[in-house]
């Protein structure tokens, strides 16, 4: 791993029970603002549609509404699910952002459509490529920021801007395919962590550099839970539990406030799913933080950790990223230069 890992963060723009969107947007930029204060490298939003509890559907607008709250943190899409556009429009999306907001943006592509086959019709996109089409997207995307004139088309804004593509995934289709094109990898382990370590592998044995990339790059998701106590971080923790559970059982919805003894409430099924699926996750006080992230980054050797955490009160989210930078900072000044 060579440098300093990097501490980034993900929000899914929460639309909190009792909330709206214009409130749920409102927080974002507060939090970007802190986020970048405290040293985070970058601040990305994920595209999800038809979900009453997300609000970054249109991610890229989301995205200038950040860009403008912040001045020096990247920011970018974590990512757009290519299968949903076309590659021209996301060139012209993520060229009009790069800018305005030059060298501070990054595009992170996915293959799944964020949604499911009747919000796959509402958007107008004929899904029967599906993944086969995907490699041919990143391409296609690739060649209208590098300006290519064997398109035909010049994408305005887009060409000639300096957007980084990544690669996203939680199984090893995308490790492949990131390291077969030389981009930078993400990967879905704060909610998909099963195939972690066997994709990491796969991408580092696999990786060809390219014009964007010379040695192989990981970022991976991870779920963080702080407060000045144990007890008060189990009860933040809550609220994500909720939304995965609700999320899993057919009833996604607004994030509900925290429950007391809301896991332990939980039947068995109930428990191991969230176990599973919430296994990169530290909940808990700083040293508890510090302790779970240097255990995680020995494992795997990222390069970069993105942290996620669906918390309830705003002042309280705020609260946790503060203190999970200040493990982060902690363990950082422990590495070997």
């Amino acid at each position: 791993m060579a440098g300093m890992t990097r501490f980034s963060m993900l929000d899914l723009v929460p639309v909190r029970q009792g909330d709206n969107v214009s409130t749920a947007l409102a927080n974002a930029a507060d939090l970007a603002v802190h986020a970048e204060k405290l040293g985070f490298h970058r601040y990305w939003v994920a595209e999800h549609h038809g979900m009453a509890g997300i609000a970054s559907a249109a991610t890229s607008v989301v995205l200038a509404h950040i860009g403008h709250a912040t001045s020096t943190m990247r920011i970018g899409a974590g990512g757009i699910m290519l299968p949903n556009h076309a590659p021209l429009l996301i060139a012209e999306q993520f060229g009009t952002l790069a800018a305005l907001f030059p060298g501070r943006v990054d595009l992170g592509l996915g293959r799944a459509p964020g949604s499911d086959q009747r919000v796959a019709q509402a958007i107008r996109r004929n899904l029967a490529g599906g993944a086969d089409q995907f490699p041919r997207d990143v391409m296609e995307l690739q060649a209208y920021f590098a300006g290519d004139t064997r398109l035909g088309i010049e994408a305005t804004p887009g060409a000639g801007e300096d957007v980084p593509l990544w690669i996203l995934g939680s199984s090893l289709y995308g490790a492949q395919l990131a390291a077969a094109l030389g981009l930078p990898y993400a990967f879905a382990s704060h909610f998909a962590p099963g195939a972690l370590d066997e994709a990491i592998a796969i991408y580092r044995r696999d990786f060809r550099p390219s014009a964007q990339l010379k040695y192989p790059y990981v970022m991976a998701g991870y779920n963080v839970f702080a407060a000045d106590s144990a007890e008060e971080a189990q009860l933040l923790a809550s609220s994500m539990q909720q939304s995965f559970v609700r999320l899993r059982t057919g009833q996604p919805g607004k994030l509900q406030p925290p429950v007391e003894g809301y896991y332990d409430s939980l039947p068995f099924q109930s428990q191991a799913m969230l176990s599973d699926m919430l296994s990169v996750s530290s909940i808990g006080t700083q040293a508890d933080v510090e302790r779970d992230l240097a255990a995680f980054l020995a494992r795997t050797q990222v390069d970069e950790l993105i942290l996620v955490g669906q918390i309830y009160d705003v002042q309280a989210r705020k609260h946790s990223l503060a203190i999970s930078m200040a493990a982060a900072q902690a363990l950082t000044a422990r590495e070997p230069a």
